[in-house]
């Protein structure tokens, strides 16, 4: 395939360069100022000087957290087929990777990755890793966990998420995901917006615990994330060695200072009431949650002191018309430059997934760029989305092409 006249936006610099790109198999093979030659057979593509750059990624997505299918954890055929189809329509959204932070779905991630149904490409974690009356558990309040003789829930059973306590257990649960082929490890250590039993200022595992999850992980070459909100559950994930920092909205100075000084990452979230359905109780945790600055605070301090920032969204329940990804990400533009967002969505994204080292399936190649010897994930953007942002909200008028994995799966382009 060769992909020419067009305007490239690299996943790594601050403007947009005139280039060709040549794609050989699923890998990026040539990128120029002038010709190309053409191979014999190839696919030519005018990019009548429109914007073309790596796919976008999300790091905080649910793949399966889909109105109608089980939540987390899809077990019918009819909630499967939800999923599936929800997976294409987030790829046709421009997302040709994900991070799944929590649920059963390497079913589905294998099915994609098998050609059957199409989808981004998917790091998934498994079962969150939560304590009794965790931001995880959801089993009603009188029922006894295993540990107390209670049997084991339709939660656990279906690999959504995993209660665990003490060392012993939090070890033998971390190391049952990635039999199951986790790529990183996802743990809830505070309180949480839709569950029921664990207040938002709760910390949650002990530092042996956390230590003891974070040791699993990286015997295992990879790293484990947490969901938490506050400074102090922050402050405990990183003495534990937790790499990626879930949510993190009541950061404080003190604290994203450490984050920089540790290298952890801050997974934000640029929430808005009215991005996820929410019962009233709910929606005062969210608010909670937040604080009285929302999202921007956490994510101004962290540009202050130099955080790795990482993008995602965090939606569920989700239908055709309530999902907000495409509008979430503009919103970064409050605080970083359209380059920055772009960067923080596409290379900055990857540069965190690559953690997972050989967990990573995708480690033969780059991710979230656009240069020679890259995998061939890449979007052709009407117009200028590093003036504006919001151009990708409109996606299907204006992304124009999606490329993942070197095959085409939208074209609007003239041949």
């Amino acid at each position: 395939m060769l992909i020419r006249n067009t305007y490239l936006f690299d996943g790594t610099g601050s403007a947009r360069q005139p280039r060709n790109v040549r794609v050989v198999g699923n890998r990026i093979d040539a990128v120029s100022v002038g010709d190309i030659p053409v191979p014999a057979g190839a696919t030519v593509i005018d990019g009548a000087g429109q914007t073309l750059m790596p796919g976008l990624t999300d790091a905080h997505w649910h793949m399966s957290a889909v109105k109608g299918a089980s939540w987390m954890g899809p077990e019918d055929a009819s909630s499967v087929a939800l999923v599936f189809q929800d997976a294409e329509r987030q790829l046709m959204r421009g997302f040709t990777t994900v991070r799944d932070t929590a649920g059963s779905v390497f079913g589905i991630r294998d099915a994609i990755e098998r050609g059957i149904v199409p989808g981004p490409r998917c790091y998934p974690s498994g079962a969150a890793i939560t304590q009794t009356s965790g931001h995880g558990d959801f089993d009603p309040a009188d029922e006894l966990p295993p540990t107390l003789g209670g049997a084991a829930s339709r939660y656990r059973r279906s690999g959504m998420t995993a209660v665990a306590n003490g060392v012993p257990e939090v070890l033998a649960a971390t190391r049952q995901q990635f039999k199951r082929g986790a790529t990183q490890i996802k743990i809830m250590a505070g309180g949480g917006v839709t569950s029921d039993f664990d207040p938002i200022d709760t910390l949650q595992f002990t530092p042996e615990e956390l230590r003891a999850i974070v040791q699993a992980a990286t015997d295992w070459g990879t790293y484990a994330c947490a969901h938490v909100y506050t400074a102090a559950g922050v402050q405990r994930c990183l003495d534990a060695g937790v790499l990626s920092i879930e949510h993190g909205h009541l950061l404080d100075d003190a604290t994203a200072e450490r984050m920089a000084k540790k290298g952890a990452w801050l997974s934000t979230q640029p929430f808005e009431m009215g991005d996820n359905v929410l019962s009233p109780a709910q929606m005062e945790k969210a608010a909670e949650s937040l604080g009285t600055a929302g999202w921007q605070s956490s994510v101004a301090l962290a540009k202050k002191h130099g955080v790795n920032l990482a993008f995602g969204t965090d939606l569920f329940s989700r239908t055709p018309s309530s999902r907000t990804e495409n509008r979430m990400l503009p919103r970064l533009g409050a605080v970083f430059s359209n380059a920055e967002v772009l960067r923080i969505a596409t290379s900055g994204n990857c540069s965190l997934f690559a953690h997972s080292g050989k967990r990573n399936p995708y480690r033969a190649a780059p991710l979230g760029v656009v240069k020679p010897g890259a995998w061939a994930d890449l979007l052709l953007v009407r117009g200028n989305p590093l003036a504006d942002l919001h151009l990708l909200e409109d996606y299907q008028r204006n992304l124009l092409l999606i490329v993942k994995d070197g095959q085409i799966y939208k074209n609007l382009m003239p041949a």
